[in-house]
């Protein structure tokens, strides 16, 4: 998929993002900004301060300059675009907007983050309001932190930014780690079937707090069964599988295999026929509502994708996949996050 919605959204809550500083949040919290649902609004909902908004809302400027919120990424990466989303600010949206971005090791303060290499990755845009605004970012670098400008003041619901995770390879080199994590640069790149929610979820941080924040397909009607295929963080040999199916009451498949290749750089992924695949976890039951932990045969054979088939449909809340980076993996990631798009 082009379309850059389709990335991972770097800044979302639920991604470990957070808004560290804002310049000014006199009407709504700068943490709406990252919410991972959708702008709600009630009419006729007054507070205190006016209307009640689900976003990040600043009083009006009565003299020179700008308001701005500053969001550390949940996961650092290359950002292919940004949606800047108005929804319900319709008289007191701001007219314009541009976005820097920052490379920041470590956990800096606000105030360290004043005094960071600071480049602009979006030029002065001009907004709507109640309005989806999808931009896209041609700068290659690697960035941990963006700052949202507003001109001169106003609302902003929410701020997404889509890119592809480029994890720091010095947390991952010598140790087990989740191969198929999404905060380590795995993503989900087929599947069967996504009608109530994307397999993206299944690689998600943390714990699926309910059905929706998982993977879950529609009902088949067919003899056939539903399959998502994960391209892995990097090479690597998996040690341990685990399939949750936390939330999923009535929803969760019967069974599941999971299968491995090892696949080099830029060759089509052939069909789960294709004898270069390899079973990893061989169909086995599976519960309802319950965290399956398996340990896996030891092998020194590697993978750089797999793919996970349910039995026949359902959802799968989390899919883990613990094991070890090979040495050449390890030289490809320390590469790439040296490079920095140079």
């Amino acid at each position: 998929m082009s379309d850059f919605t389709s990335l991972p959204d770097l800044a979302l809550r639920t991604n470990r993002a957070g808004v560290v500083a804002a310049s000014d949040e006199s009407f709504e919290e700068r943490e709406n900004l990252i919410n991972p649902w959708e702008p709600r609004f009630a009419e006729h909902t007054f507070g205190p301060k006016g209307q009640e908004y689900d976003g990040w809302e600043t009083r009006r400027h009565r003299g020179p300059g700008h308001d701005w919120a500053v969001i550390r990424l949940g996961m650092p990466g290359i950002i292919r675009g940004v949606v800047i989303d108005t929804a319900w600010f319709k008289g007191n949206y701001p007219p314009f907007t541009s976005i820097e971005a920052c490379r920041a090791l470590g956990y800096p303060s606000p105030a360290q983050l004043d005094s960071a290499d600071w480049v602009e990755i979006l030029p002065r845009t001009a907004l709507g309001g109640d309005t989806k605004h999808e931009l896209p970012v041609a700068d290659d670098r690697i960035f941990t932190h963006v700052r949202l400008n507003i001109y001169p003041d106003g609302g902003v619901a929410r701020l997404r930014v889509h890119g592809e995770v480029v994890p720091d390879p010095a947390l991952l080199a010598g140790l087990t780690v989740d191969l198929a994590a999404l905060a380590h640069g795995a993503r989900t790149i087929a599947c069967s079937n996504m009608f109530y929610s994307a397999p993206d979820n299944m690689l998600a941080p943390g714990l699926a707090r309910n059905q929706a924040e998982g993977w879950e397909t529609a009902r088949r009607r067919d003899t056939g069964n539903d399959w998502a295929t994960i391209q892995l963080a990097a090479q690597g040999i998996p040690a341990v599988i685990e399939l949750d199916t936390t939330n999923l009451l009535f929803n969760a498949p019967g069974e599941a295999r999971v299968l491995g290749i090892d696949l080099p750089a830029g060759q089509p992924l052939p069909p789960a026929d294709d004898p270069a695949w390899f079973e990893l976890l061989p169909r086995t039951a599976l519960q309802p509502d319950t965290p399956h932990r398996f340990r896996l045969a030891p092998t020194d054979r590697p993978a750089t994708h797999v793919r996970v088939d349910i039995y026949p449909d359902g959802g799968i809340a989390r899919l883990r996949v613990l094991g070890a980076l090979t040495s050449d993996a390890e030289r490809t990631l320390n590469s790439r996050w040296l490079s920095d798009g140079k």
